[in-house]
């Protein structure tokens, strides 16, 4: 059986209580000790006093819970997220401390208890202690509001609390609870690329195939034919012939995109949404990019990882794949492995061969290279997107440093200038229009006849 001077569980004594205690209980040895009343008398205010204080004592701890408020945020975006100190006793609460650390891309600017905050300008501002009473049976909300800088999933947590009443005589154990990971999608550069592409598979779509059948696409005047629609009769070619003729139009047909994440590699330092980009940034919001161009247009899109873990996203079309693709890019990153990545993720059952493959790449890693030219090939309609940044930094080290980074650029663009010898074409990310070039070329080489055929 619990005695009733003891603190309920999850309660413990502060210096206060102790202090009272000891001071009542040497005032009183001492009175009794030296016959003195007036002892007595002084520490009757320390007894009764501590007595009244605890006369209501909490039984329950106090309940912690951290929510986020948008659950689509982009990069640049205003976030909020609350820590809820939630008091379930009869007893009110004197003094509750909270605490919670944030993630370094979720810049705060403003944090405080209900209308009242302070401002804070560097990130992270939440990691301090912040006061507040909390009335009983109630709730108090620490709100947190600033800018999501950066995509991916940034934890808000774990925070703690601990809680006084009881005049201060009582004070909870420390309560914390996990971390809420904020999900921030990555802000889509403007993106725009012409309607030529290699090869089209479907039977219905937005692009202009190279073969015959309806659509809007005019492709020159022919002889009527048994099965020719009379709506698509030119009369004033067949008045001049005297012969009925049909003007005959190209089919407008869909196309599978495959982007292609090489994340054996990164480089560059991430400064978020607004400041200098890594190569997995370059990548995330490249590929986020590519894919609602494409999706948008109605086509097919798929992802794929060049890496150890070798995720891959199955090709779909529609606003909900958008948001597959957004989810599914949330949890890039760059992974270095000693293995060469499996080269069966690349195998016939799972890339169409009539799919275009956009590889975004900073060509770090001669794998990635290697990668690119079994590809080209294999007959594979391959696009490389260079990744890395064009300012990126050279070495500040005395000795051989810069020598030794000028070599590596020259074995870099070596390196470009044989992939485009195989056929591959490399050009550098630049938002819209950055590939309108590249996908000519690639639909005229893939309609071009081969010169070995028979």
């Amino acid at each position: 059986m619990t005695d009733r001077h003891e603190p309920a569980a999850g309660w413990a004594p502060t210096g206060a209580l102790g202090r009272a205690v000891l001071l009542t209980g040497m005032l009183l040895v001492a009175a009794v000790l030296l016959g003195r009343i007036d002892l007595v008398v002084l520490a009757t205010p320390f007894a009764v006093g501590t007595a009244y204080g605890l006369r209501r004592r909490p039984t329950t701890a106090p309940e912690l819970e951290i929510g986020t408020g948008d659950a689509h945020l982009v990069e640049g975006s205003p976030m909020a997220a609350t820590v809820a100190v939630a008091n379930p006793d009869t007893v009110s609460y004197d003094v509750a401390v909270v605490r919670t650390r944030m993630s370094r891309w979720l810049r705060l600017e403003r944090v405080g208890f209900g209308g009242t905050g302070v401002d804070v300008s560097r990130s992270g501002g939440a990691d301090r202690p912040f006061v507040t009473s909390v009335p009983s049976g109630a709730a108090v909300d620490l709100t947190l509001t600033g800018t999501a800088l950066r995509w991916g999933r940034h934890p808000i947590g774990p925070a703690g609390a601990r809680v006084a009443t009881a005049d201060g005589l009582l004070v909870s154990r420390a309560v914390i609870t996990e971390a809420v990971r904020m999900r921030v999608y990555p802000m889509t550069e403007p993106f725009e690329a012409v309607e030529a592409m290699p090869r089209a598979a479907g039977l219905v779509g937005a692009h202009h195939s190279r073969r015959p059948g309806e659509g809007g696409e005019l492709a020159g005047v022919r002889v009527f034919a048994p099965g020719d629609r009379l709506r698509r009769i030119d009369w004033r070619v067949s008045l001049r012939a005297r012969q009925l003729h049909v003007a005959a139009t190209l089919s407008d047909r869909d196309a599978e995109v495959v982007v292609l994440l090489d994340v054996l590699a990164e480089a560059g330092r991430s400064g978020g949404v607004r400041g200098p980009a890594s190569v997995l940034d370059t990548t995330v919001r490249a590929a986020a990019a590519i894919a609602e161009h494409y999706l948008h247009r109605g086509d097919r899109v798929a992802l794929l990882e060049y890496g150890p873990a070798a995720r891959r996203l199955r090709p779909a079309t529609g606003r909900r794949q958008y948001l597959t693709v957004l989810e599914w890019l949330l949890d890039v990153k760059a992974e270095s492995s000693p293995h060469e990545p499996y080269d069966q993720v690349f195998g016939p059952q799972l890339l169409s061969s009539d799919a275009l493959v956009v590889v975004l790449t900073p060509l770090l890693d001669e794998r990635s290279a290697q990668m690119l030219a079994r590809m080209a090939r294999g007959g594979r309609f391959v696009v490389a997107v260079d990744t890395l940044p064009a300012d990126l930094p050279a070495p500040k080290e005395r000795g051989w440093a810069e020598v030794a980074y000028r070599l590596w650029r020259l074995d870099r663009d070596t390196m470009i200038g044989q992939l485009r010898e195989h056929g591959v074409p490399v050009v550098r990310w630049a938002g819209a229009g950055s590939l309108d070039q590249v996908l000519r070329d690639v639909a005229r080489l893939a309609t071009a006849p081969r010169t070995g055929a028979r």
